[in-house]
């Protein structure tokens, strides 16, 4: 069974310079290096174990140019670190997975430090490639290690978004081809509309993918959008792990970053739904964070708004202090908040189980 980790994220941009500068100046992410070929240019930017590769192509021939033609800017491939690329890449071909290179060592250009890689399709027009790093090769650059006011540790989870009738096939693909298993179950309903989920986890813990598709049988929603605007599945969201979900958004905030507004009913009744242990309910009104828990403890969690021109991805930050799972009352909220966002109402619908 491979033990998969998130080696880096790369983001497909029209405008690589305009993309670095908001990760760097609103998400306090640091340049840790850059890359450029015949027909592409790359930043990688780090903050703590984040690596993020930001790639503009400069020519058709690169996958880049369909993929932004398609779905403009957006997360193009998943970069999955195994100790045995051949082994795991041999695996998934087995259980089913399209692949698209073949193991071989790569002279460390893209991302950042020699490495075995090789690839495999995922979803959509997300790819994933296996990355075996050289564990001899230090980071770039110290300064991109240290900490910073955003505090964002890690990545806890992808939210995916699949057409209607993908979410069965694609999760039996990730647990024959990647080993990854089901760890959570979802339908949620907003008022007319609704979608199903799983959670799908690799054998590690480090990997976590939220699929999501529509529900056929209810009124089209947000999901539906993300689908039209984007032209098929693809990353809706990526949540950045907190230490301090509050100190996190307070800091975000002030160097530009928008967050979603919470209604403020939620907060009302909070107080009666969950006893909260590490943080006051007047801060998290103030931050619009949502709160909720589970049988491991409880988490805080907050959606960016989207500044995408399609408003077809956006990031959320998330605190977990002990919480294992994705609480029900509080995926319904999430889903409730980026639904007001998108119709621009003042009140919500009603939220059922």
């Amino acid at each position: 069974m491979q033990n998969f980790e998130i080696e880096y994220v790369e983001i497909y941009v029209g405008n690589l310079e305009e993309a670095a500068f908001g990760w760097v100046d609103q998400y306090a992410f640091a340049v840790a290096a850059t890359s450029r070929s015949a027909d592409h240019r790359s930043v990688t930017l780090r903050q703590g174990p984040i690596k993020l590769v930001l790639t503009e192509p400069t020519s058709d021939r690169h996958p880049a140019t369909a993929y932004l033609q398609t779905h403009g800017d957006g997360v193009a491939d998943v970069a999955l670190r195994t100790p045995d690329v051949a082994a795991a890449f041999e695996a998934a071909v087995q259980g089913g997975a399209v692949a698209l290179r073949e193991p071989a060592q790569t002279d460390g250009t893209q991302p950042d430090t020699p490495a075995v890689t090789a690839a495999i399709v995922g979803f959509g027009d997300v790819v994933h490639t296996l990355v075996q790093s050289d564990p001899t090769t230090a980071p770039p650059h110290a300064d991109a290690e240290r900490g910073t006011d955003a505090e964002l540790l890690g990545i806890d989870h992808f939210a995916i978004c699949l057409s209607g009738g993908d979410l069965g096939p694609t999760v039996r693909f990730y647990e024959r081809a990647l080993g990854f298993r089901q760890i959570f179950e979802e339908h949620i309903v907003v008022g007319a509309q609704a979608m199903n989920s799983i959670v799908v986890q690799s054998a590690s813990g480090a990997v976590t993918l939220t699929l999501i598709e529509p529900d056929a049988s209810a009124d089209p929603g947000q999901i539906d959008d993300f689908l039209k605007e984007h032209h098929g599945a693809g990353v809706q969201h990526i949540a950045f792990t907190s230490k301090d979900a509050i100190r996190s958004v307070q800091a975000l905030s002030r160097r530009g970053v928008e967050f979603l507004k919470t209604p403020a009913t939620y907060y009302d009744m909070l107080g009666e739904r969950i006893a909260l242990e590490t943080h006051k309910l007047d801060d998290l009104r103030a931050t619009n964070v949502l709160a909720d828990e589970d049988h491991g403890g409880q988490m805080f969690q907050i959606f960016t708004a989207s500044t995408h021109p399609r408003r077809t991805i956006f990031f959320e930050i998330i605190e977990r202090q002990g919480a294992e799972t994705f609480g029900s009352s509080n995926i319904k909220a999430l889903y409730e908040a980026v639904e007001l966002e998108r119709t621009g109402q003042s009140e919500p619908g009603p939220v059922q189980r």
